[in-house]
């Protein structure tokens, strides 16, 4: 209890000495930051971003599917999220006949929204502090079954501060999710793979959807009977636009950060990690891309998955660099220094770097191997089936022919044998070359030197299996097949590396088990620094100035794109800057309406903007909201140099982008000739 008390006294000090841009704060306790907030031009009080007992800001935000933000505008339901989060839903509905990817999709009244299976958004209702009641024995299940009693209840405990502090948060889930709008793809994905993470920016990244419930506003499965969900708050919308040194906040569900880290932590990720995974989805990329070019329906059905892979592939790259750029390791090593120096005198700390350095010795290698199985053998949408075809046939029961067909619908939803096949080909030999000999499995060495390597190997398993046939197998068919012999193959190693499902290298438990003790350290020596808790998917607050910067030396992004910029950009030849021929008309006629500005004394529409503050993934689709408390923009990414900013904050060059409110409100109006929407908005 006392270093518990320490901990918490520690923690009020240095709370209020962070600065601006940097840090991601739980909103429960954001009245420590609102004085900051108020100096910058937030306007309203700390009870008005959240509040257990009265509606706040908290509740127009939401946990949209499993890893992006949304946010409520208006009282009926509807909601925005950026594009990309709803991509899969899009292409969910999507077919060759009703392209919704390519061409877009509007509702034109409530009962042409439409029912997407699975997708759900989460509704934070409390979020707590029980450390202290963790600390008194009481366990976290009977913590988590007090929280819940309730329709549509979920409740997670999670730690903060690798464990020195636990937090209680508790959802409201529904799961009667309809999509009401979305642009083409040629406007919420322009630029494509291209420009993602990349300024100037000229993305119009959202997409619409609406929340239903039962007559008394409960979560409830679908059904026609169910009525638009009427939320506790909601997001007015500024049409006033924003200008240089605007505030700006971010309210969003962040994923992963880890900025208190050692030097083992970020040269593993550029020197070990990165390069391989960025080699390795390089070679899936380029198969997929060759696939998609050639066909139409292979393009939309590997849309989603193209955009999976190609998204973390680009943010490796760019964070390599940023963290070269920062010197991010050096400056590591020499901060550790001085805390070593400082800890020397100290024995309850002395030897605390020395145990986690060879914590990080003795976990990178198991570590790396569940790494690269995952991007190589994992990446293998067969080997996926297969193993759980395995799994499920170890039993002594009959494996039923409906589970079976639910499981090959669902592993290979979307799935061209040829574009799987090939990538095994590259996967099985990328894990043989660059995982340690005495990891891979001899079944699986012996098969591929007898065939004459991998790819001979990947034709034997893809020529012979039965498992991508329709009708149902028996036990023994099972067992015998190629495919799922490979899958048998590899399963002590699947067993091995389970244990490695952290965020990251320091959340292995005897990596982290020090952390707990080094955070506690650092707040006692280093009183200067802001400690805020690194991103986990919990709500956090994040807030800035709308701001440019100097990308190299000479050359200064400002903070705002226009249309001017897209068809600058045009081009009917690549799919991915081929605009619809309905903006190309309305650029021509300059008919912009209520949407148009002036820039550099011509009329355009404003399309994406900078801004200063710390985001992560799962920020995607966060509300940027202006010092009165209205939308003014949804956040969609960060500037390719910023993508360090989980590791590592930069405030001279740290950006996030965002989609201009005012150009998604021009898109629903003149290209998705939706303005009814406007009705239920409250439009300033």
């Amino acid at each position: 209890m006392i270093k518990r008390l320490l901990f918490c006294a520690i923690a009020c000090i240095t709370f209020s000495t962070a600065t601006a841009d940097e840090g991601m704060w739980l909103p429960s306790l954001i009245k420590e930051r609102i004085k900051d907030m108020r100096k910058m031009g937030f306007k309203l009080k700390a009870d008005d971003i959240y509040s257990d007992k009265k509606a706040s800001l908290k509740d127009a935000v939401m946990q949209f599917g499993g890893g992006c933000t949304g946010e409520f505008i208006s009282p009926e339901g509807l909601l925005l999220t950026n594009h990309h989060c709803g991509y899969a839903s899009i292409q969910k509905l999507s077919s060759v006949e009703h392209d919704y990817l390519t061409d877009g999709y509007w509702a034109k009244s409530r009962s042409e929204e439409l029912h997407v299976p699975g997708l759900t958004i989460s509704l934070l209702e409390k979020m707590e502090d029980v450390t202290d009641r963790i600390a008194a024995g009481e366990s976290k299940e009977d913590i988590i079954a007090r929280a819940i009693k309730g329709k549509g209840y979920r409740a997670s405990i999670e730690p903060m501060y690798y464990g020195n502090q636990h937090y209680l948060f508790v959802y409201r889930v529904y799961s009667d999710v309809r999509l009401v709008g979305a642009p083409p793809s040629s406007i919420g994905k322009f630029g494509g793979d291209t420009d993602n993470w990349i300024w100037p920016r000229h993305t119009g990244d959202f997409s619409m959807f609406r929340v239903y419930a039962d007559a008394n506003n409960e979560p409830a499965d679908y059904s026609i009977e169910n009525v638009p969900y009427r939320p506790k708050r909601y997001l007015p919308i500024s049409t006033k636009g924003v200008e240089e040194g605007d505030f700006t906040m971010i309210y969003g569900f962040p994923g992963n950060t880890q900025e208190y880290v050692t030097a083992d932590a970020v040269k593993y990720v550029t020197e070990v990690s990165n390069p391989m995974k960025i080699a390795l989805r390089t070679i899936r990329l380029d198969i997929i891309s060759e696939a998609q070019s050639k066909d139409v329906a292979t393009r939309i059905a590997y849309a989603a998955k193209h955009a999976n892979i190609a998204n973390a592939w680009k943010k490796w790259q760019g964070e390599s660099l940023g963290l070269e750029r920062l010197g991010t390791t050096d400056k590591k090593i020499a901060y550790e220094q001085e805390f070593a120096a400082w800890a020397a005198g100290n024995p309850k700390y002395s030897t605390l770097l020395d145990s986690m350095h060879f914590a990080y010795e003795k976990s990178i290698p198991g570590y790396f191997a569940r790494e690269l199985f995952n991007e190589s053998i994992g990446g293998i949408e067969a080997f996926q089936f297969a193993y759980w075809m395995y799994m499920k046939n170890q039993g002594e029961k009959k494996f039923p022919a409906d589970e079976q067909a639910k499981g090959r619908k669902r592993y290979l939803k979307d799935y061209n044998v040829q574009i799987d096949r090939a990538i095994a080909a590259r996967m099985i030999k990328e894990f043989m070359t660059r995982m340690p000999k005495e990891e891979i499995p001899q079944q699986l060495s012996e098969a591929v030197e007898n065939m004459g390597g991998a790819e001979a190997f990947a034709a034997y398993i893809f020529g012979n299996t039965k498992l991508l046939s329709t009708y149902p197998l028996t036990k023994d068919e099972i067992a015998a097949d190629p495919m799922v012999q490979f899958a048998s193959w590899m399963a002590p190693l699947v067993k091995k590396n389970r244990g490695y499902t952290y965020r990251n290298l320091s959340n292995v438990p005897t990596i982290e088990k020090w952390y707990r003790e080094y955070m506690q350290a650092l707040r006692e020596w280093d009183k200067e620094r802001a400690f805020y808790p690194d991103a986990n998917f919990t709500l956090r607050v994040a807030y800035g100035t709308v701001t440019g910067y100097e990308n190299v030396d000479g050359e200064y992004h400002t903070h705002l794109t226009s249309l001017d910029g897209i068809i600058a950009k045009d081009n009917p030849e690549i799919y991915d800057y081929n605009i619809p021929q309905a903006l190309r008309d309305i650029y021509a006629r300059k008919d912009y309406g209520r949407w148009g500005i002036m820039k550099n004394g011509s009329p355009t529409v404003p399309v994406c903007f900078l801004a200063s503050n710390h985001t992560s993934g799962g920020n995607s689709g966060s509300p940027v909201i202006n010092g009165k408390g209205e939308l003014v923009g949804i956040n969609f990414d960060r500037t390719w140099r910023s993508t360090m900013s989980d590791i590592e904050f930069d405030p001279a060059i740290c950006r996030n982008i965002s989609v201009d409110i005012r150009y998604v409100m021009f898109v629903i109006d003149r290209i998705g000739q939706a303005s009814y929407l406007f009705e239920e908005m409250d439009v300033r």
